[in-house]
């Protein structure tokens, strides 16, 4: 598996290059006016692993790889984006390319940074984005069906097959309805969908981006932000119920300059849970729930690692992911998991009390595994 990405979308001055500056402690532009950034920020995000760190505490590696996750901050698009409008083409052709979309809701005033359209008003905002979304799918799934309408003369059954499903995925579509709520039924249409490359289709989390106040009085349960509620309740009401994850994107980019230690310090003193960020901790789960990612570990050598497969991945496949000589010769996976190894002390004490497990091809990885692959060279 390639290294997975995430696209970072929203309207202009929603606040995306300050959540990507906090996520990856990086120094995107950020400024007031609407396409401060162009051309996409990279950056990548280990994730934060209690398990991978209590392994790491067993077994003494010289070195720890966390598994993580390739941020895009994409510039902000706009009404009309689908025809081009605010170098919308060239934006969406950036959000192809990712795995997941972070769609960043504004939900705070602010007196210094304008909103593109004056008024607040999350909802409207969502639904401006993700139109100009399903606009840009209608396009590519059209100019299918147009292919397809040609193909048809020949009667093949199987062109016939397609076209009746593409039809029905333009009707889809045109009813504002997001590619990932068609139902799909065969392997075969699953298919048909992923040679699209539909941007509908993509797993969605939504970022609501509260101002500081609000987002503290959110924490500490006092008060909730009329917007961040009332928007909550639209989201419930969609049929693909995308997860919501409240942040104060401002307030994390500044933490993001301190030593952890400082800005342990700094939350507590606000009132604010300790760890490095719950919100931005929150998101990045949130992005492995929406890929039905899991996490095995290996600890051979010199490296304890984590990897990030998706759940029902076989053996082979998993070791694939750490060299492809692995997948090819692959013999069979000696697993325990993750609390067994740590109760047992290591690798060794585990395998006496005849935890470790000796599991063949047809074995899917399952979240916590640790995994020693045995291969032929």
């Amino acid at each position: 598996m390639h290294e997975l990405a995430a696209g970072i979308v929203g309207l202009p001055n929603a606040g995306k290059s300050t959540l990507f500056n906090s996520l990856v402690h990086g120094t995107a532009a950020v400024a007031p006016y609407p396409f401060c950034t162009i051309e996409p920020n990279v950056g990548v995000v280990p994730i934060p692993d209690p398990r991978l760190l209590a392994l790491a505490k067993l077994v003494q590696p010289e070195k720890v790889t966390p598994a993580t996750v390739r941020f895009i901050d994409i510039a902000g698009l706009v009404k009309n984006a689908s025809r081009g409008e605010g170098l919308g083409n060239q934006f969406l052709a950036h959000i192809r390319e990712v795995e997941a979309i972070v769609h960043v809701i504004r939900g705070f005033a602010s007196g210094e940074v304008a909103h593109v359209y004056a008024t607040l008003d999350p909802v409207r905002d969502a639904e401006i984005v993700e139109t100009e979304l399903l606009l840009a799918d209608l396009e590519t799934v059209r100019r299918r069906e147009e292919k397809l309408e040609r193909q048809a003369k020949s009667r093949d059954p199987k062109v016939l097959q397609e076209k009746e499903w593409t039809e029905r995925l333009v009707a889809h579509l045109s009813a504002g309805r997001p590619a990932r709520t068609f139902p799909l039924e065969t392997e075969l249409e699953q298919e048909w969908l992923r040679g699209l490359f539909l941007l509908s289709a993509k797993p969605m989390i939504y970022v609501f981006n509260l101002s500081e106040g609000e987002w503290i009085q959110l924490s500490q349960g006092s008060e909730v932000s009329p917007l961040y509620r009332d928007f909550c309740r639209w989201v419930e009401a969609r049929p693909d119920r995308i997860p919501v994850v409240p942040v104060a994107a401002a307030l994390e980019e500044t933490l993001s300059g301190f030593s952890p230690e400082e800005a342990r310090q700094l939350r507590e003193a606000m009132g604010l849970p300790s760890e490095r960020s719950s919100g931005l901790e929150r998101l990045l789960q949130a992005v492995l729930t929406a890929l039905d990612l899991i996490t095995f570990y290996t600890v051979k050598g010199v490296e304890t690692r984590a990897w990030l497969v998706r759940r029902g991945t076989k053996a082979p496949q998993a070791a694939g992911e750490i060299h492809s000589d692995m997948e090819r010769g692959f013999i069979r996976a000696e697993v325990v998991t993750v609390d067994e190894l740590l109760h047992a002390g290591g690798f060794a004490a585990a395998r006496e009390r005849g935890l470790v497990r000796s599991e063949g091809r047809d074995y899917q990885v399952r979240d916590g595994d640790v995994i020693l692959f045995r291969f032929a060279a």
